[in-house]
């Protein structure tokens, strides 16, 4: 079983930073994209931002400049640091892992965290 598991959410001030922190733990071969989405309540899951294996990135435009993802893959990690946060960045954010479950299956799955909430206060 794989299980992907966040920590770090909580409440911060406008302006604050934070980092979130999410491990890839269970039986698989290879992790390809890891990466952090965030959803409201009505609304659909947004991607925030995504790192593949190699180092290269990707961010909604929303975060561009203030969100940084990086990663350990010795550690099955994906880190999201958030700087100069603002009232709209409250949320629930998710990690996610597209990973390959052996070496004689060539598909990727995604996998979820259950979330870890996010609050940014003026």
């Amino acid at each position: 079983q794989v299980e992907l598991v966040e920590s770090g959410g909580g409440l911060v001030q406008v302006g604050g930073s934070m980092r979130l922190s999410c491990e890839a733990s269970g039986s698989f071969a290879s992790i390809n994209v890891m990466g952090w989405y965030r959803q409201d309540p009505g609304k659909q899951r947004e991607l925030v931002a995504a790192i593949i294996s190699t180092g290269s990135t990707n961010y909604a435009d929303s975060v561009k400049g203030r969100f940084t993802i990086s990663r350990d893959n010795a550690k099955n990690t994906v880190y999201l640091q958030m700087n100069a946060l603002k009232p709209e960045d409250t949320s629930v954010y998710y990690c996610n892992a597209d990973l390959r479950k052996n070496n004689y299956d060539s598909n990727w799955y995604r996998y979820w965290g259950q979330g870890t909430q996010v609050t940014v206060s003026s």
